[in-house]
């Protein structure tokens, strides 16, 4: 596995980072166990939760399952459980998790009190808001995303307190790190610039989705992390699993996420899976496993930290651990900025 920075943080991951979110849903707690020993075997030095897994589907009852999974794993294995860090998220407003609630310095101290018992840690490496109470454009809301009905006074508010809490938690040693997730490039920029005015705690990562059929971080985000030295933790690099080419001909497999989600969070337009169809064609026509050149495309970005590999089952992860040391040449670089060109945002 190859070592990255976490951005500034000092802290540093693996190219591949354990996803855990179908962790106490889709897979069962001794499949968990497997994944998470699969992982440490594998060399990987970073899993990723949240307080509102599992997923697919959501459920106000199962919330914070899958931390109490990775809890009860980390208990198992004792020491040995140390070789993974832990990156874990705050829930946003409209989420199940607190009725709703905006995300405020109490309740996000609430938040990660409860996630590191949940745990059994008394330190999460990489603490993360799920997505901005402002709103974000990210899950496809880009269609109605409305940025001008924003208050710009109270987003600016809410990230100055929020700034303040995260250093204050730094400090405490009850995080080491912090990022956010389904961020914009001005939510980077503001919280970069008030963490510089006050002393306080600069974004490490954005938790952003990234893979062939989406590419949005590209441009305005790509740019901010560049100069702010922030990595990128993509997210659904396999889109999914439409870019493992098994819901081509827009088939829904049993089991399969599609069986729960038909449309796969608004992923799985007709022009998305022409285009995996394009891309499974390619990878095949190198010889390559398309799941391994999908990953393989998100580890040769500039400023990626880690690709978030989940997978609902052992044998899923397996699949992807052997396709974990390659490297795309330029020739078949050229050749999927071509599909990019003709797909440009499929999805």
């Amino acid at each position: 596995m190859e070592i990255r920075p976490l951005g500034r943080s000092g802290l540093t991951t693996t190219h591949f980072c354990l996803g855990t979110m179908t962790f106490g849903s889709n897979t069962d707690e001794a499949d968990a166990f497997r994944q998470l020993d699969m992982a440490v075997d594998a060399g990987i030095t970073l899993l990723d939760a949240a307080e509102m897994y599992p997923v697919n589907p959501v459920l106000k009852e199962t919330i914070g399952n899958t931390e109490a999974i990775i809890g009860r794993w980390r208990a198992a294995r004792g020491a040995g459980a140390d070789a993974l860090q832990i990156a874990t998220k705050c829930s946003g407003r409209g989420s199940m998790v607190r009725d709703g609630a905006t995300v405020t310095p109490a309740t996000m101290r609430a938040a990660l009190e409860a996630s590191l018992k949940r745990l059994q840690a008394e330190t999460v490496d990489l603490y993360q808001l799920h997505w901005p109470s402002r709103g974000t454009y990210h899950f496809r809301q880009y269609w109605g995303y409305a940025p001008e009905k924003q208050d710009t006074a109270q987003a600016r508010d809410e990230l100055a307190a929020l700034v303040g809490c995260v250093t204050d938690l730094v400090a405490e040693g009850k995080i080491r790190a912090f990022g956010q997730s389904n961020e914009t490039a001005w939510g980077l920029t503001s919280w970069q610039a008030m963490a510089k005015a006050t002393g306080g705690t600069p974004i490490a990562t954005v938790q952003n989705e990234y893979n062939l059929l989406c590419r949005l971080y590209d441009t305005d985000c790509a740019e901010a992390c560049h100069h702010e030295g922030i990595g990128l933790l993509a997210f659904s690099p396999l889109a999914a699993g439409i870019l493992t080419g098994k819901y081509s001909g827009n088939a829904i497999p049993t089991p399969s996420r599609r069986v729960n989600q038909p449309e796969l969070g608004g992923r799985a337009t007709p022009s998305a899976l022409d285009a995996a169809d394009a891309y499974v064609a390619l990878a095949q026509k190198h010889g390559l496993d398309p799941v391994h050149m999908a990953l393989a495309f998100c580890t040769s970005r500039p400023t990626m930290a880690s690709s978030i590999i989940g997978a609902t089952t052992s044998a899923q992860l397996e699949r992807i651990l052997k396709g974990a040391d390659l490297r795309l040449g330029a020739d078949l670089l050229a050749e999927i900025e071509l599909l990019y060109r003709k797909f440009p945002r499929p999805m």
